[in-house]
């Protein structure tokens, strides 16, 4: 016989307020963990391919783990300082390049631009924001980081926690599901599964397309002589997730970079308008739909909110959490609200036919 429904309620309710306050309280200790799950979940695709094609388990997951290994060598070496020196040059360029803009705008209107105008005191001011709090942002993003998270320890625990979940992933997935309640069993399956759905879809989709977006940006505005190209490339490539924001942002400074850098060459403005026109034209019609598909199911203001509010509750290691979060509630409304139409609240009671 199973337990009332009040009772059950309670036990799952009791469950939720667990897991959120280990969120709330152990955010920084389990913050690898969480980081060395999620790099699991999304590789366990991988390693159950390298299966299909004859690999065992250990074979594949070492695979993987000396090519992960491999790529984090060569952006250490190579694209993360060259980022980050483009990130300090463009904040260093940002009052010289307002300052172009405002004698541009005082030689084409020099009414709207007299000493006392608003708009040639907000130029210049931004000028000098940007480049005190940018310079701070810019290097105080890594020093403020090591002050919150040990790197030492998280590098170390990130790939040891990774490589063990992704050697252990279907083993411990078939644990959970014989743990499941019987008399949900099947309700929680379903759920699972289109939590999965998403997750999939989403998280691994996504993230595969904001990598070919911001790698496609970034060496095609290199490539046409943009000087801060790579910069902007992954500022476009990390928010591609968000429906024409990441093109529109990243659009819009590159042509504003291009604009003060080739000024009167038309044919390279046109080449970096021409790159983002592209990129958008390759990403809504072939990447994303390849990858991700149009039934995800997460929308995007839905995703917004649930950044910022599990990053207000729970911080870095709630935005973290947020999208799988986001998901999992997302299904879970809508299995709600599939029982809600199924049931007699909503259908109310038949009636009988008199006879």
């Amino acid at each position: 016989m199973s337990l009332p429904v009040r009772q059950q309620l309670q036990y799952w309710g009791i469950a939720a307020v667990l897991f959120f306050g280990l969120l709330w309280g152990l955010g920084n200790v389990i913050l690898p963990f969480i980081v060395g799950g999620a790099i699991a979940y999304f590789l366990d695709p991988v390693a159950d391919r390298l299966e299909r094609m004859g690999l065992s388990r250990a074979a594949a997951t070492a695979t993987i783990s000396f090519m992960a290994l491999l790529a984090f060598v060569l952006l250490a070496l190579l694209i993360v300082p060259m980022l980050v020196r483009q990130l300090v040059q463009l904040v260093n360029a940002a009052p010289t390049i307002l300052g172009e803009l405002q004698t541009f705008l005082t030689e084409r209107f020099p009414h709207a631009m007299d000493a006392n105008n608003v708009v040639r005191e907000t130029l210049a001011s931004l000028g000098r924001t940007i480049q005190a709090r940018g310079g701070e942002l810019a290097t105080g993003l890594l020093s403020s980081a090591i002050s919150v998270i040990n790197w030492i320890v998280f590098l170390v625990v990130v790939p040891v926690v990774a490589f063990y979940l992704l050697l252990d992933w279907d083993h411990m997935v078939a644990r959970i599901d014989e743990g499941l309640p019987r008399d949900h069993r099947e309700s929680i399956r379903t759920i699972a599964r289109d939590i999965d759905k998403v997750l999939a879809g989403f998280v691994r989709g996504q993230v595969t397309v904001c990598l070919l977006m911001g790698s496609y940006y970034a060496l095609a505005l290199m490539l046409a002589g943009l000087q801060f190209g790579l910069v902007v490339g992954a500022i476009a490539g990390v928010i591609t997730f968000i429906p024409y924001v990441g093109a529109l942002i990243g659009g819009a400074l590159a042509i504003g970079l291009a604009l003060f850098q080739f000024w009167g060459d038309w044919v390279q403005i046109a080449i970096v308008v021409g790159i983002f026109a592209v990129g958008q034209f390759l990403e809504g019609n072939v990447i994303t739909p390849r990858l991700v598909g149009k039934s995800v199911g997460l929308h995007p203001v839905w995703l917004l909110f649930a950044l910022s509010a599990m990053g207000t509750l729970f911080g870095f290691v709630g935005m973290l959490a947020a999208v799988p979060v986001a998901a999992a509630l997302g299904v879970l409304a809508r299995f709600g609200i599939a029982q809600y139409l199924a049931s007699r609240l909503y259908q109310g009671t038949p009636r009988q036919d008199k006879g």
